[in-house]
């Protein structure tokens, strides 16, 4: 199948005069299923529209916009793989100077607030076309929200953007409705009800959600959250607006939200359904090109990361704080058949440029693919937003099998000589997975695995909704001893945050003096980044754990989030000065000689008591060196 057309000679090739829908993106066009724009350009070909696509556009005039005419039905807008400011800004607010989505990984292909930019092009371009926003800029934007780079809360991009729909989430279902309604002749205007979408109110009567039709569905009602007025001068409002949004994401029990912004609103319908089996295996068989767009003379480096992965499945029901899944994809588990994954793998090892290594087979959490409740009153009335956090669900079936099978079959395919797992796993679940732990270890792991506890300290990685450092250490022992077992040297990566909210200085000592008594060395700390949509964010501008209504400690300013990095990275000899410096804030001058010096550090695979060691590493005793297998 040729690529969607992006040019107009393309669309004659096909016979078209015009398109139904045309997608703007701010990534480059590569027609794989791991970018959001091309599989549903994808999906909506498959459905009989004519689609076309416009990749990063110049955006300082509306006549790049104009490349494929005036579309049918409605232009849909996305920013691409990330957030626009994510994309360019670091932690620190300093510009990025590299973009993995464009041809050379060069900088500026798309500007800052991409959907608004966008949007307002094309409304200069063909302003009574509709324009429908989505992606995960709009997604995780779709509420009043806290903007890390402007330090302020801003309005609903919706309202920004003057767009008229927003769908949020995975969009083949909305997105398709949307394009059928329209097709058989309704007006975008009448089009409100449609599961997974926001729109904006004209009027604000008393309420519910003024009069018009909404989602049919169990549990389906109207529940109204404190104004873009009220979050605005009262911190206390936007932690009750993100805890009341965050509990309405199952759509099979969540309500319709409105949230008044002056004398309009917000309303935001309840979530699409999830993807059935047949519906997940149907989209990963559509006919992608698997490579990007032949008019692009410079590799992409985002594509060259994903060219040889494998996606199983999608969602998260972890709930970890800082992560966007949960307002995004959902924390519903949705899995492909193993038929289709192998049909995929079929298809790549058929590739003139493939040499027989599998990046990897996941999603968000690998370990989690073909899981799911086993209860199915309780999952439809659940409004957790994790299922393993503070403990694991009663209703939740653990067991790996299905994806210990999975991965078994797919390194025995044939041209297939190497499959790993790069996507993450969740350790505090492979104690039930006794199956999926020895095939990943045995196979599957490449000499090093990488994990993510994000901390070790109990109070924090309780507000990170993540397990903690006991179940961090028992992974250890069990993953050492397997390695160990089956003869394989094989190391554990920890990826670590600094700087998240309810962090210390004294909590980060903490963290690098476990990590020192698990001789563990880490060469990548990962700056916590307060992105729209994530607990994290609401407790790193609030300073409230929105649960609880509890006081969180917010690091203060990037001097002190540079101190608590450096303290994960004090084995790098740039890093000492700082190192210095955060223990004399801390008063533990005395702990210089043990932190900066060689003992431990091993870069992973050591064999240690390690809660003896980091207490006696701690209480200023020497240690004893650490024990390889």
């Amino acid at each position: 199948m040729p690529f969607i057309p992006t040019t107009v000679e393309e669309m004659r090739r096909r016979g078209w005069a015009e398109l139904d829908v045309i997608f703007v993106s701010g990534d480059a066009y590569i027609d794989h299923p791991a970018f959001g724009v091309p599989l549903l350009a994808r999906w909506l070909e498959a459905h009989g529209f004519r689609v076309g696509i416009i990749a990063q556009p110049a955006w300082r005039s509306k006549d790049p916009f104009m490349a494929l005419g005036r579309p049918r039905l409605f232009f849909a807008v996305s920013s691409g793989a990330m957030d626009s400011m994510v994309a360019h800004y670091t932690p620190a607010r300093k510009l990025r100077h590299d973009d993995a989505y464009t041809p050379g990984n060069r900088h500026g292909a798309r500007p800052n607030r991409a959907v608004i930019i966008y949007t307002s092009r094309l409304k200069e371009a063909y302003k009574d076309v509709p324009v429908v926003i989505g992606g995960i800029e709009a997604s995780l934007r779709r509420f009043a929200h806290y903007d890390f780079w402007e330090d302020k809360v801003r309005r609903s991009i919706l309202f920004d953007a003057k767009a008229d729909l927003l769908i949020y989430g995975m969009a083949e279902r909305p997105l398709l409705e949307v394009a059928e309604r329209m097709r058989s002749g309704e007006c975008m205007a009448d089009i409100r009800d449609v599961r997974g979408t926001c729109r904006i109110g004209r009027e604000v009567p008393p309420h519910p959600a003024f009069g018009h039709p909404l989602p049919q569905g169990e549990g389906v009602g109207v529940r109204e959250i404190p104004t873009f007025e009220e979050i605005s001068t009262d911190k206390l409002k936007f932690a009750e607006a993100f805890r009341l949004a965050s509990r309405e994401q199952n759509p099979y029990s969540a309500r319709t939200l409105l949230q008044r912004h002056g004398d309009r609103a917000l309303v935001c319908n309840s979530p699409a359904f999830p993807l059935s089996e047949t519906e997940m295996d149907a989209v990963y068989a559509l006919p992608f090109e698997k490579a990007p767009h032949p008019c692009y003379q410079q590799p992409v480096p985002a594509w060259e990361q994903i060219k040889t992965s494998i996606t199983s499945h999608r969602g998260c029901f972890g709930g970890c704080a800082f992560c966007a899944i949960s307002m995004h994809q959902g924390k519903l588990i949705q899995s492909r058949s193993e038929s289709s994954v192998i049909a995929e793998i079929d298809r790549l090892a058929r590739q003139p440029w493939f040499r027989g290594s599998i990046s990897d087979i996941g999603g968000p959490t690998a370990n989690m693919y073909g899981l799911a409740c086993g209860n199915d009153e309780a999952m439809r009335n659940c409004r957790k937003e994790s299922c393993i956090f503070p403990s694991v669900c009663t209703h939740l079936e653990t067991s790996g099998k299905r994806a210990a099978d999975l991965l078994l079959k797919a390194r025995n395919r044939a041209g297939v000589k190497q499959v790993a797992v790069s996507s993450g796993v969740r350790y505090d679940l492979l104690e039930r997975q006794p199956e999926y732990f020895r095939e990943l270890v045995g196979h599957h792991v490449s000499g090093l695995l990488k994990v993510a506890p994000e901390h070790l300290v109990e109070h924090v990685t309780t507000l990170m909704r993540k397990p903690g450092g006991k179940a961090f250490e028992v992974f250890m022992r069990h993953f050492e001893d397997e390695s160990a077992r089956i003869g394989k040297r094989q190391h554990v990566v920890p990826y670590l945050i600094s700087g998240h909210p309810g962090c210390t200085l004294a909590d980060m000592l903490e963290l690098a003096l476990l990590l020192k008594g698990l001789g563990l060395k880490v060469e990548q700390v990962q700056d916590f980044t307060p992105t729209p949509g994530t607990l994290s964010t609401c407790m790193f501008y609030t300073g409230i754990d929105p649960d609880s209504g509890k006081r969180v400690y917010v690091p203060a300013g990037d001097r002190e989030k540079g101190l608590q990095k450096a303290l994960l990275l004090w084995h790098q000899p740039e890093q000492r000065t700082k190192v210095l410096e955060a223990l004399g804030k801390l008063g533990r001058e005395d702990m210089a000689g043990m932190l900066l010096t060689g003992y431990g550090g091993a870069p992973g695979g050591v064999r240690v008591d390690s809660g003896r060691r980091a207490h006696d590493i701690r209480q200023g005793k020497k240690a004893p060196p650490a024990k390889r297998r």
